[in-house]
């Protein structure tokens, strides 16, 4: 098939390609690089079945595909509060361009949900039927709502003209490729520890997250697209750990000498979150099988060798 990949340079978005090209798909990835590098798609440049386009999707495109996975959007804190406007923009504009071209060519689009939508949940585990207890106006309100939108806008065009959709929510997912400055607890971690700088932990570590490894998540993806249930669908780990704890298992995995410090929780940090895959179970037959200590071997050498690089640049400049 030919399929269209929006933020295809990204940390999630280039995995998928992979996968994608692995199975002998063509594949034509969208990204402006805002938080996506041409370095995750090294190895598919100049492949003939591979096309990298350099696009915003808050600008109209049009292509001939048969499938589309919408991914294209700032997923970490830092980055979609920094331009808050722009986030919001391209999660309804972007889903809206997005959205034509699956009417205009009859493709099948895959909207990249997020478990934010559940907002701070009052509900434990959060299931698909559950609305949410979100903030409309606060600093993470661009993301979290945003994707609220773009899932309106996604339903409203199935419903409206039967465009073919399918809605996948995204809980944390982690691995190689993950920007080093994304502010997310993993990354944060493991650039913290690799430096033998203190690990921070925002209020007392007491918050849960649950973490799948990102080529769960992408077969995951795959396997919703390819199926006949719409959705939504929650796509993540159930496996549940503290913040404190996944503090100390890097810690210890990389450098236990390495303190830990505490600092103030940040503005509508949710207090749980961790998905019931019921469905992705019965309907995709989907689970994550990669444990976190062996995902956070892999994603720990994958930033080994970036901090390397890294030091041998600034060694070579001086």
């Amino acid at each position: 098939m030919r399929i269209l990949v929006t933020g295809g340079a990204g940390f999630i978005g280039s995995h998928l390609v992979d996968k994608l090209m692995d199975e002998g798909h063509e594949v034509i990835c969208l990204d402006n690089f805002y938080t996506g590098h041409k370095r995750n798609l090294l190895k598919w440049l100049g492949n003939p079945y591979f096309e990298l386009i350099r696009h915003d999707i808050t600008e109209p495109i049009r292509l001939e595909v048969d499938q589309i996975y919408h991914l294209a959007c700032p997923a970490s804190p830092v980055h979609y509060q920094y331009n808050p406007v722009k986030t919001v923009k391209t999660n309804v504009m972007g889903t809206l361009n997005m959205l034509g071209l699956a009417k205009r060519v009859k493709a099948r689009l895959l909207l990249a949900s997020t478990s934010e939508v559940y907002g701070d949940p009052e509900v434990h585990p959060q299931n698909e039927e559950y609305w949410g207890n979100v903030n409309p106006i606060g600093i993470r309100s661009c993301y979290d709502e945003g994707k609220r939108i773009a899932e309106t806008l996604t339903f409203d065009y199935y419903r409206q003209n039967n465009v073919d959709v399918r809605v996948a929510r995204i809980f944390n997912t982690y691995g190689p490729r993950m920007l080093e400055n994304d502010g997310r607890v993993v990354s944060n971690f493991i650039v913290q520890a690799l430096k033998g700088t203190p690990l921070t932990v925002y209020g007392n570590g007491s918050q849960t997250r649950s973490f799948c490894y990102v080529s769960n998540l992408v077969e995951g993806l795959i396997g919703l697209m390819n199926n006949e249930y719409i959705g939504p669908i929650n796509l993540g780990n159930p496996d549940e750990y503290t913040i404190l704890e996944l503090a100390q298992t890097i810690q210890n995995m990389i450098n236990p000498e390495v303190e830990i410090k505490f600092e103030p929780l940040p503005s509508d940090d949710p207090r749980r979150r961790r998905p019931d895959i019921t469905k992705a179970k019965t309907l995709l037959n989907w689970e994550p099988n990669v444990p976190l200590q062996e995902g956070l071997k892999l994603t720990i050498e994958d930033f080994r060798q970036r901090v390397k690089t890294e030091k041998k640049l600034v060694i070579s400049a001086q």
